[in-house]
């Protein structure tokens, strides 16, 4: 997933707002200065265009770009009302689409709004998915960033298998409050060739995604070297993320149930489905 540049999005991390929901929202009339637009006028122009291409695409207009109406008080006293959006991160994306290509802010902020209305998209998309298929995008996700991780440590210094064991161990001990990947396989029950990854439910799996994610991206950032050095750092990421389960009482890692059925064997019986439903073109000659 894209990593976003918080420096240079500040200015809309700044006027980003959150509603009782939980969800995010921004104001037009904030986000046209941003977007170097100083005349409301001029704005209201790209958000009428904006507001079409929503129609268009098969939105409800009224839900992603609600009316609302600010008493503003001018400089010699007097009240007037005066008109603003209540703008969704999906309006928003649509806006800096239509905004002046010209304009610097702008292709900053059409990557930002594009990331992040991709980043409510899979969120949208995993939360309608089963537990089945939840276990199977995420232990994806982690075997690619698994690769990542693993090549992050061997340049920080984990060259040898050994090193990298103990690299990967420091971190299981810091989110599994000091369980060790051979603890966590026995505790599980497994057998020898069984993954400890391919036995975690959705929860398990999504916390030591942030674990592998987080561990990469403070090794690089912080510029890590040496096989202590980053064995460390790895062991406070994993601490990080047991903690923030902790605040939010959740169910700790160790304690989350083990499934039935592994992550390979769950592949295995919708590959099995997919192939049995597969239609076969009939052709009157082989080609």
């Amino acid at each position: 997933m894209e990593k976003l540049n918080t420096n240079e999005y500040k200015s809309f991390e700044e006027i980003k707002h959150i509603g009782e929901d939980g969800s995010e929202f921004w104001f037009a009339r904030e986000l046209a200065p941003v977007l170097g637009y100083n005349k409301w006028e001029n704005f209201s122009k790209v958000i009428d265009k904006a507001m079409l291409a929503c129609k268009n695409s098969g939105q409800d207009v009224y839900y992603q770009f609600p009316d609302v109406r600010k008493l503003i008080t001018h400089a010699k006293g007097g009240k007037r009302t005066i008109q603003d959006y209540k703008l969704s991160r999906y309006a928003c994306y649509l806006i800096v689409q239509n905004g002046d290509p010209r304009k610097q802010i702008i292709a900053i902020a059409q990557t930002y709004f594009a990331v992040q209305t991709r980043r409510a998209e899979l969120f949208e998309q995993m939360a309608q998915l089963d537990e089945d298929n939840k276990r199977l995008v995420v232990r994806n996700d982690i075997k690619q960033w698994n690769q990542i991780l693993a090549e992050t440590a061997y340049k920080a210094g984990a060259i040898t298998d050994e090193e990298y064991a103990e690299f990967q161990n420091s971190g299981y001990i810091g989110l599994y409050g000091g369980e060790k990947v051979e603890d966590i396989h026995k505790r599980k029950g497994l057998e020898p060739k069984q993954r400890i990854l391919d036995y975690m439910n959705s929860s398990e799996l999504i916390a030591n995604l942030f674990r592998i994610s987080q561990a990469d991206e403070k090794i690089k950032n912080e510029n890590i070297k040496g096989t202590k050095n980053i064995n460390k750092a790895h062991n406070e990421v994993g601490q990080n993320v047991r903690e923030a389960i902790k605040k939010n009482k959740g169910i700790l890692p160790e304690n989350q149930p083990t499934p039935e059925k592994s992550v390979e064997e769950i592949t295995k019986e919708q590959l099995k489905e997919l192939h049995k439903h597969r239609k076969h073109l009939m052709l009157d000659e082989d080609i």
